[in-house]
């Protein structure tokens, strides 16, 4: 069996996960530093949702595949990944890796910075409801995120930045040859 180190990325909507966690893969790339990326939010987009835990036996699923390319890292984004760490160690394993080592970032941000954010992104019919959720996430972010996940700002900071500060988490650059 393989060992597998998985990054989880959270934080409320707006945030900029989904953006960082792509400028991170970029970094890691240009740092020929093997990983795999995968937004949660797409393992379990479906209406309505069915009475079993299609995130977690889609990512099960994924890892076998990327497991198989040779993959024996994560980065994987989720406003809640980190504090569904359980989840993310039980699809990894059931996907055959062993042992499981997860790092864990909190993109922070304030009211106005996430509802901006939002505002530019959901310009459909969503946004006082994406609004919300994010501000009731952040909350329970704030007081349930464990220790071992590092808390990252996000707040007047380019996406590089951020982005150079989760990898720096990571150590994964100081792994390579």
């Amino acid at each position: 069996m393989t060992a597998v180190d998985a990054l989880l990325i959270g934080g409320r909507s707006g945030v900029g996960k989904s953006t960082v966690g792509w400028e991170v893969a970029a970094q890691l790339t240009a740092a020929d530093v093997a990983h795999a990326y995968l937004e949660g939010d797409a393992l379990d987009a479906v209406h309505p949702r069915p009475d079993l835990p299609l995130a977690e036996t889609n990512l099960a699923a994924l890892w076998r595949t990327f497991a198989a390319a040779g993959q024996h890292r994560l980065v994987y984004t989720n406003t809640a990944s980190v504090l569904d760490s359980a989840m993310i160690r039980r699809a990894l394993t059931a996907a055959g890796a062993r042992p499981v080592r997860l790092l864990g970032v909190l993109l922070t941000a304030s009211d106005d910075t996430a509802n901006d954010r939002l505002a530019r992104r959901e310009i459909g019919s969503t946004l006082d409801r994406h609004v919300r959720r994010s501000a009731e996430m952040a909350r329970r972010l704030a007081s349930e995120v464990p220790p071992w996940v590092a808390r990252i700002p996000t707040d007047g900071r380019t996406v590089a930045d951020i982005a150079a500060d989760v990898v720096a988490h990571t150590g994964w650059r100081a792994w390579c040859p």
